[in-house]
């Protein structure tokens, strides 16, 4: 009677938890949805931002601009997008471990590493890692962002690269490629990104003039790969805990098929037990 009282809490456990899982997965799914079309509708615009200063890259006048500036790299930055919260499968462990090898490659060739962490998770992981310091930790920036919410973040990494703290900045997002497949990536932020001189696109007029063309617009298509890169990591975030509460569902599944399995099996010999102890006791009381 042990045995059976202690399947059935177990049933009863594993009914709960996938109670659980069923309604984070489908909150995931909800959310997945709105974030994959704000990632969508932002795409076009994050490819255009980035073209243009590729563009741009290519005048002998821009690259003299402090953001087009490059240096040898002694300092680099890193920006790393994860989130507050686990339970998203391997979501937050593709990035850290992304930063960890850029981490150790930067150790090998005596570079300094410095950290921005957009997520609880990034944060706590860089805190335990030595000789690279922590800049600034932001808690994740909800289902929903907006400018405001990254523009902190963006002055710091404009002013620390003009003031030639840093010789480098680099993004770590996960780009959302489909409901199943999500991609670590590592971006150059800056300096902007050059292109090849055969695929240079001649540019010789700008209104008023190049060097405020320059400092009203840099700034502007650096946020948009910024904003872009937070909204992928946003829709593969939710992508991947509602794959990973789905597996979860269908393993409660599972184990409750299993136990219910064991725990009929187990009372049923319990009831024949009980009708052989029975028949047993009558036999003696005839004989």
């Amino acid at each position: 009677m042990a045995s059976t009282t202690a399947l059935k809490r177990r049933i009863t456990s594993v009914r709960n938890t996938r109670q659980i899982t069923k309604a984070m997965q489908l909150v995931s799914a909800s959310k997945m949805r709105r974030a994959q079309e704000y990632a969508f509708r932002s795409r076009d615009y994050r490819d255009a931002a980035t073209a243009l200063m590729k563009r741009l890259s290519t005048i002998n006048e821009v690259t003299k601009e402090p953001l087009f500036r490059k240096r040898d790299v002694k300092t680099r930055l890193y920006v790393v997008v994860t989130s507050n919260s686990g339970l998203a499968g391997a979501y937050n462990a593709n990035i850290l471990k992304l930063l960890g090898n850029a981490l150790k490659q930067d150790r090998a060739d005596k570079v300094t590493s410095r950290v921005i962490t957009v997520g609880n998770k990034a944060a706590q992981f860089v805190r335990r890692v030595q000789g690279v310091e922590l800049e600034a930790a932001y808690s994740a920036l909800g289902d929903q962002p907006t400018a405001n919410d990254i523009r902190p973040l963006l002055n710091t990494v404009l002013q620390q690269y003009q003031d030639e703290v840093v010789d480098e900045v680099r993004v770590l997002y996960t780009e959302f490629k489909s409901n199943l497949v999500q991609e670590a990536q590592s971006l150059q932020l800056l300096p902007a990104q050059t292109i090849k001189s055969d695929d240079a696109v001649a540019i010789s007029e700008f209104e008023p003039d190049l060097e405020t063309v320059v400092a009203q617009v840099t700034a502007r298509l650096v946020e948009a790969q910024v904003w872009q890169a937070v909204l992928e990591s946003l829709a593969s975030e939710h992508s991947m805990r509602m794959i990973a509460m789905k597996n979860a569902t269908d393993n409660a599944n599972e184990l409750i098929e299993d136990y219910t399995l064991v725990y009929n099996t187990a009372r049923q010999a319990g009831i024949t037990q009980e009708l052989a102890e029975i028949t047993g006791g009558a036999e003696a009381l005839n004989g």
